[in-house]
């Protein structure tokens, strides 16, 4: 199941010199997956600094410096990598690209540098498709990884020695770490400052960037109603707002959905199937369990009390979804991932 991060509540008092980050950049890397992560640090930093303590020393780096495009079209300034040779570097973060194919094609020898500097780093991550970097460089062999949603098939059918999870936001496997799609990078990120500064510093740094700390790196990378809202081309989406707003009636069944949206019980069925790829009922049982799994999360209701809420009217209702989907107890969920 997903990893757990160990509890880090003190900052320790050994360290004296900043932590170095070298963000590796290339041609048509993705901006917020790089600035994303990068922000986390630098306001971690000016945290770090009130406290009289050291933070982190962040460098943007390439392998032959200079101006660096990204795929929106703004260019960063990049250090050669060749500057960081003999120096520790404690983070390496590998930004992803909407065109990681091409990437793939065409950094080969970044991807070599990785691969050796990644045996000297502390720990090495990626953000969004930045997890193919990592893969070719031979880092997550037979280790779990994640990257976003739309691309986790595509990694599996091109690296099938690694593990790959298309639900979890971000994944520590030792000194490697991998995140999922784009804004992910930022939920990546607080985790590292958590491990590295303490709670109470990433708690400063996500109230500042008015960010949620912190989204669990077990927690789906997107909701039911999102993804039903992409498939069906609107054809729903009234009904599943009404769905999301009505989950605890115990009456909801496929026959008062398919009286919702104003169609015959039968023909209902067969047009959200063709259109969803899913029957009406499959996806009333998804929306709970999402819905479950916010209220694990987020809140202090008990068990029996969510299943309520949830429509799935009792505990062992709601125990037997969880442990179909998820392969573990709704007790445990809320063990693991509770804020």
């Amino acid at each position: 199941m997903n990893s757990i991060l160990p509890e880090t509540h003190h900052i320790s008092n050994l360290r004296v010199q900043p932590r170095t980050l070298v963000f590796l950049a290339y041609p048509h890397m993705g901006l917020l997956d790089l600035t994303g992560a990068q922000t986390v640090f630098w306001a971690a930093s000016k945290a770090m600094a009130v406290r009289g303590l050291p933070g982190y020393d962040i460098h943007t780096a390439s392998l032959a410096g200079g101006l660096i495009a990204t795929a929106e079209g703004l260019s960063v300034h990049t250090t050669s990598l060749a500057t960081f040779d003999g120096l520790a570097i404690d983070t390496l973060i590998v930004p992803g690209a909407p065109d990681i194919r091409q990437a793939l094609i065409d950094e080969v020898a970044l991807v070599n540098w990785l691969r050796e500097a990644s045996v000297k780093a502390g720990r090495t991550a990626s953000v969004c498709s930045g997890t193919f970097l990592l893969a070719q460089a031979g880092l997550l062999e037979g280790l779990r990884a994640t990257t976003h949603w739309a691309m986790c098939d595509l990694l599996k059918h091109g690296f099938p020695g690694i593990d790959v999870d298309l639900d979890a936001i971000f994944i520590q496997q030792g000194t490697l770490w991998t995140s999922a799609g784009v804004s992910t990078g930022i939920d990546m990120a607080l985790a590292l400052v958590e491990a590295d500064c303490g709670r109470d510093v990433a708690l400063e740094v996500a109230r500042e960037l008015v960010v949620f700390l912190k989204r669990p790196g077990g927690q789906a990378q997107f909701s039911q109603l999102l993804q039903a809202q992409t498939d069906d081309r609107g054809s729903f989406d009234a009904l599943h707002l009404w769905i999301s707003d009505n989950l605890s009636d115990p009456r909801l069944t496929v026959e008062s959905l398919a009286r919702q949206a104003q169609m015959s019980t039968r023909n209902f069925a067969r047009v959200y199937k063709n259109k969803l790829g899913r029957t009406p009922a499959k996806a009333l049982e998804l929306f709970r369990l999402e819905a479950a799994r916010r209220l694990l999360e987020d809140s202090e209701r008990n068990i029996d009390q969510i299943a309520q809420l949830c429509g799935f009217g009792d505990e062992e209702r709601m125990r037997y979804t969880f442990h179909r989907h998820l392969s573990i107890t709704p007790r445990e969920y809320r063990s693991r991932f509770s804020r």
